[in-house]
């Protein structure tokens, strides 16, 4: 066990100056269709014997139903609490199924999103333990026990943690601000103890049933595997899994632009008001993607460079941080401006932040502004696939949204194209200052 672990963590770092190497030489991405249905994106990477997978389904956040909110993100967590039997396979409980993954030096686990569950292996690829690692995530992948007890212990645990962050001004303002935004749309349900309690085992099961079908899986891979050992792997990672034709899954709603500015104040006692001042945003999959990711580092998102920085912080000593950002998805995801500041200076730091937004999305950046943007993102591209975490993050982006295989290999070309002109264009198709959402939580009275 010992030597696997010292393995793992020498070709870990292998893998992180191999990527890097990738990064200088282009990214080929293979992708392909198997027979069953399920798509395959492929980087290989043989310098080292590891290999990343992560499978993803259409089965996030925007499929649970309002009552039942945090389904898919609670489904997902479950499914690492113990396997059934089946067949000559004893049934594994959340502690064997941890020493099971502990003995082959490998890992797995679920998470989701709004838009998606996803599922990610690690593990060497020395053949005798890639064939036990793949075996074993086909078994949670596919037969997760869903153990009673567990759910209502974790349930429990889960309305622990929501009462505990309920007591924190920056909770209530997200959790203001996401409803204010999105208003019915599924992108601003929130799980809470009321859904949680209508969520039973019977449900995940059900949830599971529909929505994991190997039809419907999406597989990104970057490793040491050929395109005919990944195929393999992912015809034994999904075998389990019921397969078949898939109908389409059922469409979810856009989100509805808003129509009116909207304010909520809320009194809270705290050192700092909390404030976010946004909108709904735009898909991912929008044209103008590359402009406003370019118009927003100027904006809010470089950091202590960026406009928002020096005219509320720099300028004025206002708040400490301040940014924007979008946050695009399947659906229009928020656009979000964000800050703290004293209670008694909120209303001049809002005021501050919206002028700025307001001049931006009418005049857009200068000249000087834009080329400094670009030096720094394309300077910085690597950063964004130094490890091989970073690179299986960046394929499962292009598989689910249907970005071109090239994509990685011409982002910083797309981002020197972008210009002022394009910008300007581009805010003023997306935001609406005088439409937006305004929450500011803190101080006795909200103001």
């Amino acid at each position: 066990m010992k030597k696997t672990m010292i393995a793992i963590k020498t070709a870990a770092f292998a893998v992180a100056l191999a990527v890097a190497g990738v990064a200088r030489a282009g990214i080929p991405i293979q992708h392909w269709t198997q027979p069953g249905g399920a798509g395959v994106w492929l980087v290989e990477s043989p310098n080292v014997p590891m290999v990343d997978v992560r499978v993803d389904f259409d089965a996030g956040g925007r499929r649970d139903p309002a009552e039942q909110a945090g389904l898919a993100s609670v489904s997902a967590a479950m499914m690492s609490k113990g396997v059934r039997a089946q067949g000559a396979e004893p049934a594994l409980d959340e502690n064997a199924l941890g020493e099971a993954w502990a003995d082959l030096g490998a890992s797995f686990g679920g998470g989701d999103d709004n838009d998606r569950v996803s599922f990610s292996l690690r593990t060497l690829t020395y053949p005798d333990l890639l064939k036990r690692a793949v075996a074993l995530a086909a078994r949670q992948l596919a037969e997760p026990s869903f153990p009673a007890e567990v759910w209502t212990r974790e349930r429990e645990r889960l309305v622990a943690a929501l009462r505990e962050a309920d007591t924190k001004p920056g909770t209530i303002a997200a959790r203001a601000f996401k409803q204010a935004v999105y208003g019915s749309h599924p992108y601003g349900y929130d799980a809470n103890e009321q859904t949680l309690a209508r969520i039973s085992v019977a449900d995940m099961q059900a949830w599971h049933a529909k929505y994991l079908r190997s039809c419907r899986a999406r597989v990104s891979i970057v490793g040491a595997v050929n395109r005919a050992q990944a195929d393999a792997l992912v015809t034994q990672l999904l075998a389990r899994l019921p397969g078949g034709s898939c109908e389409p899954l059922p469409a979810v709603p856009e989100v509805r632009p808003l129509v009116s500015a909207v304010e909520r104040h809320i009194p809270f006692d705290a050192a700092q008001a909390h404030v976010f001042i946004g909108q709904p945003g735009f898909k991912r999959a929008d044209p103008d993607f590359f402009a406003l990711t370019v118009g927003n580092y100027i904006l809010g998102g470089g950091g202590f460079v960026s406009r928002l920085t020096t005219e509320v912080r720099e300028k004025r000593g206002l708040s400490y941080s301040v940014y924007s950002y979008f946050n695009p998805g399947l659906h229009a995801g928020a656009f979000t401006l964000g800050l703290q500041t004293r209670p008694d200076q909120a209303a001049e730091a809002v005021q501050v932040a919206r002028d700025v937004l307001r001049r931006f999305v009418a005049d857009g950046p200068t000249v000087a502004e834009l080329q400094a943007a670009k030096d720094n993102l394309i300077g910085g591209f690597g950063l964004r696939i130094d490890n091989n975490r970073k690179l299986l993050d960046n394929v499962a982006n292009i598989a689910a949204h249907g970005l071109p295989l090239d994509y990685l290999d011409t982002w910083t070309q797309q981002v020197a194209k972008v210009t002022v002109a394009d910008i300007k264009a581009a805010f003023a198709r997306k935001l609406q200052p005088d439409t937006m959402v305004t929450v500011v939580v803190g101080g006795a009275d909200g103001k």
